[in-house]
């Protein structure tokens, strides 16, 4: 006995249509917060929603390059104030 319906060509859509969605959103808030880790997450999202055909390519490409920004904001930070992470915050 089966509970759940067998997957389809359409959930998988709609699976990397959240993917490109949730890259966009981390890649965004890896701006603000947690850039070593929302940029890469964001960008292995992005890469797997395009990799799968996503109907949102757009969405997918913005989130990668917000990604990539968040990774290089982190390389500048690291680059200008070192590696004291209580630097970045003081007044």
């Amino acid at each position: 006995m089966r509970l759940t319906a067998a997957p389809t060509r359409e959930a998988g859509r709609r699976d990397t249509e959240g993917m490109a969605v949730a890259s966009f959103t981390l890649g965004l808030a890896g701006l603000l917060v947690l850039n070593l880790v929302l940029g890469p997450l964001a960008i292995w999202l992005a890469v797997t929603a395009l990799r799968r055909g996503t109907p949102r390519p757009a969405r997918a490409r913005l989130g990668l390059a917000l990604g990539i920004a968040d990774v290089a904001l982190l390389a500048v930070l690291v680059a200008v104030y070192g590696t004291d992470p209580l630097t970045f915050w003081s007044s």
